[in-house]
């Protein structure tokens, strides 16, 4: 081995975390694709566009199928980290205010933690804990106001896909399906995809002829958003803490809110800063301690 692949253990870790970050960073980038390119109130049909033809590419690419012990367990995780958890995010987006609703999913990690304390007996540092409690509070500062409207489907619908997401995460590392993650990438959003078929035909309106940015606009949130951010995803999951890789889709709301502030001059007050401080200090605290832990 020549001193030139030799690359610390540390430094690896980074690696996957930076990695990792990218898929929730590009998840970000969904809001402002959808609201100023995509035709409007189609939401399942944007969700089945993103994950079913990049699932496809992926089988196509990898061409490796399921073992049979591993058919009922790969069912469960497209559901629970594609099918259910997107049907019920679009749900808590038409009914609650992004930022209500992202606030109810900074508690992925606190689920993921508590998945492992009570399935593995593997008890969480406190430091770990109180950085992640610190995430949910700075998304709060950062998101919420006064007037938000806290609709009672719509906040049932948010849990209910952060649990959904939260255990997806953790099952994803814990069974440990036999395939490689293209392979693995592919199969859940395939078999996701299908899920949410049904909610696309019968529920959103069918699609206009589109224009070339509307088509572009797929093509970015099924080629990024769903078979490169996906494969990294599930690549991280195989390498990190599952509670690291959940902060870090913490990453998603920031990045959409950077972007509206950047692109479309949404204002960030003073406040909301410190939130946004907290936030990545909380991100950064997670990686830090949950490496620790494990």
């Amino acid at each position: 081995m020549t001193t030139s692949t030799l690359v610390s253990p540390a430094r690896l870790n980074w690696i996957d975390v930076l990695l990792t970050a990218l898929a929730p960073m590009i998840w970000g980038s969904t809001y402002i694709v959808t609201t100023q390119l995509l035709p409007p109130d189609r939401p399942f049909t944007a969700a089945l566009i993103r994950v079913l033809p990049s699932g496809l590419l992926l089988l196509i690419y990898a061409r490796r199928w399921p073992v049979t012990r591993d058919w009922g367990r790969l069912l469960v995780l497209s559901a629970l980290n594609i099918g259910a958890f997107q049907a019920l995010l679009f749900v808590a987006a038409y009914r609650l205010p992004g930022g209500l609703a992202a606030v109810v999913g900074a508690i992925q990690p606190l689920l993921v933690m508590g998945l492992a304390w009570g399935v593995e007996r593997h008890r969480p540092l406190a430091p770990t804990v109180w950085a992640a409690v610190a995430g949910v509070v700075g998304m709060a500062i950062l998101l919420l106001s006064p007037t938000t409207v806290f609709e009672p489907v719509g906040i049932l619908a948010a849990l209910a896909g952060a649990a959904s997401m939260a255990t997806g995460t953790y099952l994803t590392r814990r069974w440990r399906v036999d395939m490689p993650v293209l392979a693995l990438t592919g199969w859940q959003l395939v078999l996701g995809g299908l899920m949410l078929a049904p909610l696309a035909l019968f529920v959103d309106a069918p699609l206009p002829s589109l224009t070339t940015l509307q088509t572009l606009g797929y093509l970015y949130l099924s080629v990024a958003g769903a078979l490169l951010a996906y494969a990294l995803w599930f690549r991280g999951i195989a390498r990190l803490a599952p509670v690291a890789v959940s902060s870090l889709g913490l990453l998603s709301p920031l990045t959409a809110v950077v972007l509206g502030w950047v692109l479309l001059g949404q204002a960030i007050t003073g406040l909301a800063f410190v939130g946004l401080a907290m936030v990545f200090a909380s991100i950064l605290a997670v990686q830090w301690t949950a490496s620790r832990g494990k």
